[in-house]
């Protein structure tokens, strides 16, 4: 039993060790010696409570393996440890013999007579949060003296309970970091079609739809807005699938007039129609063992989509003025940017056929949703425009990247293509500015909303700030120093900055 005067030296000595700034394990470790060594405390233990408290685990053991220290572990409510953490109340057993919640994962006291000592525990508390539990074996002694031992522990325990939140916060950081590489390593061993750009979650939940889909036969209808990138999907479905050694047939449903789609899907016998002096065989047949990917479905004609639905339920169809019904094996790949609800209930479009196409929906994101995966298609874009156009352009610059993804692109991956390419046309000195890009994207920018005036008001402020931007990431964010640079004072430097909304501490940090 610690006497008072011990047990203020034992405290002073705690007090001592937090102060002298080493590691904390090691500290924490050198706290449960000098429990052993003045007060016969043994086999002292700091076990932590997970960050999301679903679990208990050993972390300080002097007397324990440190190899095998994290094997410990107690659910909430467990065992005494798992008690003491689910109440937040102190527990102490007389007699370890006598304890049935005693669990002794450790294996320590299976050579001492439990008979003879008693067991304590008391929890570590930080701002009223549980965050751990200490715990000794004491020489059994009678109940009094249990009583002044949980007592003088949770003396230790509120003293000892800051550095046992940085340990625990510095576990718990070492475990995310732990995680978020084994996240990496799964997103970057898991399956990603090599025709898509993008690593956002949306993009990654596409990708586990078309994985999910592409060795059946399934019917599959791709919605999304237009410039989404639904014919790469269908193309990547149509590669991952066991029929991509067949052919993969695209029809835009919306370039063909009425009279005429029928016979571009279908095919004609010759002398069907005035003019039709051959037979003609439909992307039907030519996509036989293989894909038929039909873009903007829901422009169909009413009598086009009843020979569809043929197809998709009997695999079988007859050319246009023919009788010869000719059976297919093809897979049906739809996309539409309607909304095909709304198209049926307006009459539009068949209610059967709808539910046949629409066995297993991909919906694709909207670019504006992607997050970085925009200068991810950004930066493939330069490269691939650079090499066609025989231009080299390394890299866009900070101002112009800022304009790139505060836009919201209503025109999705087409519309930031054809962007990229104008772009790199315009570009000089191997650089994009933003001054490069379309004015759409200038008059959106948040700062340059406030320029009063047209387009050419705009763009020139675009230069400015693109030029202001520029040389403060050259001088790390040092307002003097681009002043001067530029041939000015650094109160119009000032100025503009706050005009532009240039964020200077982000150049600072880089220096």
């Amino acid at each position: 039993m610690p006497q008072s005067e011990k047990g203020l030296k034992v405290l002073m000595g705690i007090m001592e060790l937090l102060e002298s700034g080493g590691d904390i394990r090691t500290i924490l470790d050198e706290v449960l010696k000098l429990l052993s060594r003045e007060l016969g405390l043994k086999r002292g233990m700091i076990s932590l409570v997970k960050a999301d408290f679903t679990e208990v685990y050993l972390d300080v053991a002097p007397d324990f393996r440190k190899k095998d220290l994290k094997t410990i572990r107690y659910g909430i409510g467990e065992g005494i440890t798992g008690q003491v953490v689910k109440t937040g109340r102190p527990l102490a057993v007389p007699k370890l013999d006598e304890a049935p919640l005693f669990l002794d994962r450790t294996g320590l006291r299976k050579e001492i007579n439990r008979a003879a000592y008693a067991f304590i525990c008391v929890p570590i508390k930080y701002k009223d949060e549980v965050i751990g539990a200490l715990s000794v074996d004491t020489v059994s002694a009678g109940k009094a003296a249990l009583e002044v031992e949980v007592f003088f522990l949770e003396a230790v325990s509120k003293t000892i309970a800051h550095i046992v939140y940085m340990q625990r916060t510095r576990e718990e950081e070492k475990r995310l970091e732990k995680e978020n590489i084994r996240l990496r390593k799964q997103l970057e061993s898991a399956w990603k079609p090599n025709q898509i750009i993008g690593n956002s979650r949306p993009m990654r939940e596409v990708y586990s739809l078309i994985e999910q889909v592409a060795d059946s036969n399934t019917t599959v209808l791709v919605t999304g807005e237009t410039g989404t990138g639904k014919e790469l999907t269908a193309a990547a479905i149509h590669e991952a699938s066991p029929r991509r050694d067949g052919p993969f047939v695209r029809v835009n449903c919306a370039v063909f007039p009425e009279n005429l789609l029928e016979n571009e899907l279908f095919g004609h016998e010759k002398g069907a129609y005035t003019g039709a002096s051959e037979k003609h065989i439909g992307r039907f047949e030519r996509a036989n063992g293989g894909t038929i990917f039909l873009d903007e479905i829901g422009e169909l004609s009413l009598s086009a989509q009843i020979k569809l639905l043929r197809i998709l339920q009997e695999k079988e169809f007859e050319r246009v003025g023919g009788t010869e019904t000719i059976k297919v094996n093809v897979r049906v790949i739809a996309a539409t940017n309607k909304d095909m609800e709304k198209a049926v209930d307006a009459g539009e479009f068949r209610l059967d056929l709808f539910y046949r196409l629409n066995v297993f929906p991909i919906h694709m994101p909207p670019l504006r949703k992607r997050g970085a995966d925009v200068m991810l298609l950004a930066d493939s874009f330069v490269q691939k425009y650079s090499k066609e156009i025989g231009k080299e352009v390394t890299r866009i610059c900070t101002p112009a990247i800022d304009m790139i993804m505060a836009y919201h692109w209503p025109g999705n991956v087409r519309e930031l293509e054809n962007c990229i390419e104008r772009a790199v046309l315009l570009a000089k000195e191997g650089v994009i500015h933003s001054y490069n890009l379309p004015p759409s994207l200038q008059m959106e920018s948040k700062c340059l909303k406030k320029v009063k005036g047209g387009t050419l008001e705009k763009m020139v402020a675009a230069y400015e700030r693109d030029l202001i931007a520029q040389e403060l990431k050259n001088s790390f964010g040092n307002q003097s120093e681009t002043a001067r640079k530029l041939g000015t004072t650094k109160r119009v430097i000032q100025y503009k900055v706050q005009k532009y909304e240039i964020d200077c501490a982000k150049f600072k940090q880089k220096s």
